[in-house]
């Protein structure tokens, strides 16, 4: 990739640390895939801007978790916004793109057109899930929804769960490009404090809400200094700096942060995929017993299922699902 050709940094994300701060962070650019994620809905713009933010911000912390690993979040409120779920699949091999894919589900009776989006989710909580794969307890975080966008929640997060200060710079919506048309573009910075000791290990009490240690109890006053210092220049970057495709990702963490020896590692390309499988269907169908496939089957005969995230739709004989058919198979294959 070039700094002539910024175009090219689109669907990546950019890992970055900030050598004379003891910060790291992620750079993300995504164009292609996040259409392709929002086009398989006809999501009203309140919702579509919901979907967009959480996406990006899944590109900017999935990119942090080992290959073959999974990374989830879910938002979850009693408003409008019922729940926005996205996925990250971390690459397979090395060198290969991650995938990622998002969806929601929302009550359009009660949603307020033109309202602010965040607005839309009320009252509920904020939650990264983790799942290392097969033979393994996934992990899951929680923090209660609060502040002004779904950032401030991951910031909230990383405070709360995993005591690491953290910043979000987004900026997201439709743009106009020449020979293109209206699309979707998101753009976005996160950045991190790298703890030397936890505040744990240094005997730190803790000084958040209900005796949870808050993410500045991890800074000392050397690394206070330069968590106030880079966020003073995070806050000076412009939103088209942001989506681009003008200035490429390299180029604007010089632009921010060149006094701080910025040093940049390999970017990763990202694109929207799905993990749905007709095996995958079969399977999750698998706790049911006939008289509940039963309750399942169309009038023409037939189980169906949709994926939510990519909307493909499967068809099945009834007689293949359930427990009790896959008692039936193993008894003939015994037999």
């Amino acid at each position: 990739m070039t700094e002539n050709s910024a175009a090219e940094w689109d669907d990546t994300i950019l890992p970055f640390q900030l050598d004379r701060a003891d910060m790291r962070g992620r750079v993300a650019r995504l164009d292609t895939c996040l259409g392709e994620i929002l086009a398989q809905h006809g999501y009203p713009p309140e919702i579509e801007a919901l979907v967009a933010e959480a996406v990006l911000l899944t590109a900017l912390i999935g990119q942090t978790i080992k290959l073959r690993w999974k990374l989830s979040l879910q938002i979850r409120g009693d408003g409008p916004a019922r729940l926005i779920a996205t996925d990250y699949f971390a690459p397979e091999r090395e060198g290969a793109p991650a995938r990622i894919r998002g969806w929601a589900s929302f009550d359009e009776t009660r949603l307020e057109a033109g309202a602010e989006p965040f607005s839309q989710i009320g009252k509920g909580y904020f939650a990264v899930l983790i799942d290392q794969g097969e033979g393994t307890t996934p992990y899951s975080g929680l923090t209660p929804i609060a502040g002004r966008s779904l950032a401030d929640c991951a910031a909230a997060y990383f405070a709360r769960s995993e005591q690491l200060p953290t910043r979000f710079a987004l900026s997201l919506g439709r743009s106009a490009m020449p020979g293109r048309g209206e699309t979707w573009r998101a753009g976005g910075i996160m950045l991190q404090h790298i703890p030397k000791a936890s505040p744990q290990a240094k005997g730190i009490e803790p000084s958040g809400p209900g005796g949870l240690y808050a993410a500045e109890d991890a800074l000392d006053a050397e690394a206070a200094e330069s968590w106030n210092r880079t966020g003073h220049l995070l806050a000076s970057v412009e939103e088209f700096e942001l989506i681009g495709p003008t200035i490429s990702p390299t180029a604007l963490l010089y632009r921010l942060f060149h006094e701080e020896a910025p040093r940049v590692f390999d970017a990763q390309r990202v694109q929207f995929g799905c993990s749905c499988s007709r095996e995958k269907v079969v399977q999750s169908l698998s706790i049911y017993s006939d008289r509940d496939i039963g309750h399942m089957t169309t009038e023409e005969g037939v189980v169906t299922a949709d994926c939510q995230f990519c909307g493909a739709h499967y068809r099945f004989d009834p007689g293949e699902l359930g427990f009790e058919a896959a008692e039936r198979a193993a008894a003939r294959a015994d037999g």
